[in-house]
C-alpha cells in the first residue's frame, strides 16, 4: 500500500508538469512565431512478480514445474520524460508593417544579445533610435555583414531577404540559420533560442533549405486554444484520479492500523 502511495504521486508531478507547459503555451498563443511545447511522460521500470511458493513441483496437472513462475509486471509509477517542441508551421496575419516579416519554412533569424547570438521565429522587429532594425526587446536583427541599419522604415525585403533602402541601394542580407536537430534547440524566454551540443551549431540557409521571407506579415503561433482546453480537461481528471488513489491507499492503510492496534 505504501508503494501505492508513490505511484499516485508520481501521476500527480507527471500532470503538474503537463499543465505547466499547457498554461505556457496558452499564455502565448498571441506571441508570435511562438512554438507549443508538448509533455512525454514514460513509466518507470516495472516490477516481475513470481510466485514465491512454487519450487518446481507440478501443483496441478496443467501446472508449471518452473520455479518460481512468472506472474506479471506491477507498474510503478510514471515520471516526465522530456518537453519537446512541436516546429508546425504558424499562419500569417497581415500588419502593412515594413518592419515584420514571416519566415515561410523552416529557419531562424539570427539576432545579437549581450550573451550572444540568439535566434529567433518572431519577426516582430521595430526600426531603433540608431536606425538599428531591432526586436521589440531591443536586440538588434543580424544581417550576413553584422547590425542592420537604415534610415527610414521605407525599406524593401524580398523573399530572398535582402534589404534595399528607399532609392534601391543594397542594404544587406538577412541572415536565416538552421540547425542539424532543430528538436534540441532550448528556449530562452523572449522568444529567442539557444543552440545546444545536441542541436549543433547554427549555419547559414542556402538553396532549399532557406525559408522564403514575406514581408508586412507575422507568423502567429502554432497554438490551438481548443485543443489546449481539452487537454487542460484532460489533465485534471487524471491528477484528480492519482489525488482519490493516494486517499483510498490512505483510508486502507488507516483501517488496517486501527485493526491492527485493536488486536494487540
Amino acid at each position: 500500500m505504501i508503494r501505492g502511495w508513490y505511484i499516485g504521486s508520481s501521476g500527480m508531478n507527471a500532470q503538474q508538469q503537463r499543465l505547466d507547459t499547457i498554461s505556457n503555451n496558452l499564455a502565448n498563443v498571441d506571441t508570435a512565431g511562438f512554438k507549443r511545447d508538448e509533455t512525454v511522460s514514460k513509466t518507470f521500470s516495472e516490477l516481475l512478480l513470481r510466485r514465491t511458493e512454487a519450487d518446481g513441483q507440478y501443483k496441478t496437472p496443467f501446472g508449471s514445474a518452473d520455479a518460481a513462475p512468472i506472474i506479471g509486471n506491477l507498474g510503478l509509477g510514471v515520471e516526465t520524460n522530456e518537453n519537446y517542441t512541436v516546429f508546425a508551421q504558424g499562419s500569417y496575419r497581415d500588419t502593412e508593417a515594413k518592419t515584420d516579416i514571416a519566415l515561410s519554412e523552416k529557419g531562424f533569424f539570427a539576432v545579437e544579445t549581450p550573451s550572444g547570438e540568439r535566434y529567433t521565429r518572431n519577426g516582430n522587429f521595430i526600426l531603433g533610435k540608431e536606425g538599428i532594425l531591432e526586436t521589440k526587446e531591443g536586440f538588434p536583427l543580424l544581417g550576413e555583414n553584422g547590425i542592420i541599419r537604415l534610415e527610414d522604415d521605407k525599406f524593401t525585403v524580398n523573399e530572398d531577404g535582402i534589404i534595399t533602402d528607399h532609392d534601391g541601394n543594397l542594404v544587406d542580407r538577412i541572415k536565416i540559420v538552421r540547425f542539424e536537430d532543430e528538436r534540441y534547440l532550448k528556449k530562452q524566454g523572449s522568444s529567442l533560442w539557444n543552440a545546444t551540443e545536441w542541436s549543433g551549431d547554427a549555419y547559414i540557409a542556402e538553396g532549399n533549405e532557406r525559408p522564403r521571407m514575406i514581408q508586412g506579415y507575422l507568423e502567429t503561433s502554432n497554438v490551438n486554444v481548443v485543443n489546449e482546453m481539452v487537454k487542460m480537461i484532460e489533465v485534471n481528471r487524471a491528477y484528480e484520479a492519482n489525488q482519490k488513489s493516494i486517499q483510498s491507499e490512505d483510508s486502507m492503510m488507516q483501517t488496517l492500523w486501527t485493526k491492527v492496534a485493536l488486536a494487540r
